[in-house]
């Protein structure tokens, strides 16, 4: 797992080609607003989240957030003991997110 900033972010995943955002937030979080493209797995799921990544591509590369970026940190943790070699955790999460779209 690799800590991006926003920019940081931004940036490597307009070059990723094999690119898979991943949204962990609940639902409640959800119908706040999501980044464009991303797949929805609430973390919160227990089992049901370890069941939807395990139907998930082990070679393509998940740029991972939540609300702050702490839940996001465990999902790409939970990944890596899953086979997932490249994860990305947003640092301040969809909070920071939607702040510096509102600039």
């Amino acid at each position: 797992m690799t800590d991006l900033t926003i920019p940081q972010w931004k940036e490597k995943i307009a070059q990723d080609d094999n690119a898979v955002i991943l949204d962990v937030r609940t639902q409640e979080e959800i119908e706040n607003g999501m980044i464009a493209g991303a797949k929805h797995i609430d973390i919160y799921l227990g089992q049901g989240f370890l069941d939807e990544i395990e139907k998930l591509d082990t070679a393509k590369n998940y740029y991972v957030y939540c609300r702050s970026g702490a839940r996001s940190a465990q999902a790409c943790a939970v990944m890596a003991q899953k086979g997932f070699h490249t994860t990305y955790n947003l640092l301040g999460g969809y909070n920071g997110w939607s702040e510096q779209e509102n600039k």
